[in-house]
């Protein structure tokens, strides 16, 4: 195992590099100076090359790409251009929000969807598997976006049960905070309930044909017990592959989300990032979006060996 763990980690090495290279090359393609939208267009041409030399942007590209990636290895992802900040402890602050977010939801979604899924299977063809298909075949297909509106406008503006917009942090105030989250967090769940519950339910059906099945049944125990504690094991590893590309993908794509809630994080400083073409924070916040993805994916490996015992061999 600790091979493995070794060798998954070296690995990871060159898919960050090439997605380092990546990043710092298309925010460079990106139109406009940096220099000229810190000092506006009053700024006369001795001002913008004084700030161009104070901001290295002066130097070959090559050099500038090692400048950055020798701060990254050092952990300084360098300065907020916009903001002033410095941008890895800003990129941590705004990630718990997102964290926070993204884990409630993945946890929720697979307490309802993994046994939503056991059910439609062992109740194949039956008015429990057609509910449970066609819910999550409709759910698959709306946008978060949408889900995100439809959700506010019936529970914030129609019935006035849940705040429309803002953020409240935990430190001010738990229930506000929880308060807050709970339309961003059903949100979630209700888009991904669609793909973990036919994943779930596709894997128990195709585990339900194999010879141990038909023999623990053929032992006389109850469908429950075949259903759990023989049949769920296997069935949930292939499934526990997707939740763990879910996470990663709601990880780097929260934005949307926080961006109908009006949530500060991750995504969101992201975003405002982009349109303020502040490169360092841009290019932190993709690098940290890759690293959480690559290891979401280790993790993913790491565990499915527990779940799937042929696999360890």
């Amino acid at each position: 195992m600790a091979r493995f763990i070794i060798l998954r980690l070296l690995s990871a090495i060159p898919t960050l590099l090439i997605v380092a290279i990546t990043i710092f090359a298309l925010m460079r393609m990106v139109p406009g100076d940096p220099a000229s939208l810190m000092l506006g267009d009053l700024a006369d041409p001795e001002q913008l090359e004084a700030m161009r030399r104070s901001m290295g942007l002066d130097q070959p590209l090559w050099v500038q790409f090692l400048h950055w990636l020798g701060g990254i290895l050092k952990g300084d992802f360098g300065r907020s251009i916009v903001l002033g900040d410095a941008v890895l402890p800003l990129i941590i602050e705004r990630f718990s929000t997102s964290a926070t977010i993204v884990f409630a939801a993945i946890i929720l979604t697979t307490l309802i969807a993994v046994p939503a899924g056991m059910i439609a299977a062992w109740r194949q063809n039956s008015i429990w598997d057609l509910a449970i298909v066609t819910s999550s075949t409709i759910l698959l297909s709306i946008p978060s976006f949408w889900m995100g509106l439809m959700l506010l406008l019936l529970f914030g503006l129609t019935l006035g049960w849940l705040p429309i917009v803002g953020y409240v942090p935990f430190e001010q105030d738990v229930a506000g905070a929880l308060t807050a989250l709970i339309l961003p967090v059903v949100t979630v769940v209700l888009v991904e309930f669609g793909p973990i519950t036919r994943m779930m339910r596709a894997s128990a059906i195709e585990v339900a044909r194999l010879e141990y099945i038909t023999h623990a049944r053929a032992k006389g125990l109850s469908e429950r017990s075949v259903m759990w504690r023989h049949a769920f094991r296997n069935a949930f590893a292939p499934t526990w592959t997707l939740i763990g590309l879910v996470l990663g993908s709601l990880l780097a794509n929260i934005a949307v989300i926080e961006t109908v809630f009006t949530i500060p994080g991750l995504g969101r400083l992201m975003i405002d990032a982009i349109y303020g073409r502040d490169y360092p924070l841009v290019q932190g916040c993709m690098l940290f979006i890759t690293f959480l993805y690559v290891a979401v994916n280790l993790l993913v490996d790491l565990v499915y060996p527990l779940l799937d015992p042929r696999t360890a061999a």
